[in-house]
């Protein structure tokens, strides 16, 4: 199956971090991590965090982190897709296939730390992070 087929975008433009973290409230509050590389196997930063905004459950993949970075949002599930993209296609091309390979592999830890992780404990989320498969 060819990266056309795996991969869905459903909107022309993905927000930029920063323009999220604007539109949420200020009594909103979520946990985030930037994984490196060497963590997942993804030749990206993927951006995870906890319920944040009024989507649902994914994951922001950047080629380098930053609040104004292009990205990508991958639905958190067993069979993701990519909802969003500001990436290049070229890169989106080259990296959403192990992305989404990475996210499948890890979506219920993932949907756990969306749905659970700002009542985590430090120690929690370490346990969280070291058991993240890389692929």
């Amino acid at each position: 199956m060819g990266v056309q087929e795996t991969i869905a975008v459903w909107t022309d433009r993905e927000a930029t971090l920063d323009e999220e973290l604007r539109a949420l409230g200020e009594d909103e509050v979520f946990e985030m991590a930037n994984l490196p590389p060497d963590w997942t196997g993804v030749l990206a930063t993927i951006f995870i965090s906890t319920a944040m905004g009024r989507h649902g459950p994914r994951v922001k993949v950047y080629l380098k982190p930053g609040r104004t970075q292009p990205s990508a949002s991958i639905s958190i599930g067993p069979q993701p897709r990519v909802l969003a993209s500001s990436l290049d296609e070229r890169d989106l091309n080259r990296i959403a296939p192990k992305a989404l390979e990475w996210v499948a592999l890890n979506h219920e830890a993932l949907t756990r730390f969306w749905f659970e992780g700002e009542t985590m404990l430090i120690a929690d989320v370490s346990d969280f992070a070291r058991g993240l498969r890389r692929v």
